[in-house]
């Protein structure tokens, strides 16, 4: 994407990018009801959703629908930022894009989430950008909580629902053409090939049982019984549990 000269229509290598005291002048004229101001304004921060829109790439959306997903996010910034405090709108401006993306990813997401979940999520969004609105800074959890009412265990639980998944095989460090994956550093010492074998050997050992011994070997160590229950359930004495248990084991151990 950072190779392409035109999305949507929008050359790149000609936006415009505005200094704050331009930004700040036109935000008060667009505020005012003057649509050319507001349409320079989007036309100067397009760069700023282009460098947001670059950390939502492999996620299997086009270039495109996040750029005009962006430019909504953009819009709602300029038209909510309050000009009479003293914050650069690209401070305001940049979780409001970004909120507007993940709202979209989330909408169009492949994974199944409650909606429960869903809902909650939706009311943390707009709490979000009221809180955003009024204080022109990213709210707080608590903050957040308080506004709406909802526990801060559970604003934590719906926003981490709706994040995208990030496939093991994305680049998350790139040096020198030289990539490391998610899943690079990952070390899984239980299922390695030798677990994986020593599974096969075992199933294979315990299919060469008898019916009786793998009752037995099941309900001991799957139904956690002790021998006096089994011995109960199935009509036979403890001594005869005793010694069908120890023959299977060895039978096992002797077949593995």
């Amino acid at each position: 994407m950072l190779g392409k000269v035109e999305i949507c229509g929008v050359s790149t290598s000609t936006l415009r990018v505005l200094k704050n005291e331009e930004t700040m002048e036109l935000l008060r004229h667009a505020h005012a009801g003057d649509k050319k101001a507001r349409e320079e304004l989007v036309a100067g921060n397009l760069r700023l959703v282009l460098s947001v829109i670059q950390k939502f790439t492999n996620r299997g959306v086009s270039a495109d629908d996040l750029f005009q997903v962006g430019c909504i996010g953009l819009i709602k910034a300029i038209d909510n930022f309050n000009t009479d405090l003293d914050v650069r709108f690209s401070t305001y401006g940049v979780p409001m894009i970004v909120g507007e993306i993940r709202r979209y990813l989330r909408d169009n997401s492949a994974l199944r989430i409650s909606r429960s979940l869903r809902d909650t999520a939706y009311k943390v969004l707009q709490a979000k950008e009221k809180l955003m609105s009024q204080s022109q800074r990213e709210p707080t959890e608590e903050e957040i909580s308080r506004l709406t009412g909802i526990p801060r265990s559970e604003i934590v639980a719906a926003m981490d629902a709706i994040l995208e998944p990030v496939s093991l095989y994305e680049p998350v460090y790139s040096d020198s053409g030289d990539s490391v994956r998610g899943i690079d550093q990952i070390s899984d010492t239980k299922n390695t090939d030798e677990s994986w074998l020593q599974r096969i050997a075992i199933g294979e050992a315990i299919e060469a049982l008898s019916p009786r011994e793998k009752q037995i070997l099941s309900m001991r160590y799957f139904e956690g019984r002790t021998q006096m229950q089994v011995a109960s359930e199935i009509g036979i004495s403890q001594a005869q549990v005793s010694r069908l248990e120890k023959n299977a084991i060895n039978r096992i151990k002797r077949n593995i």
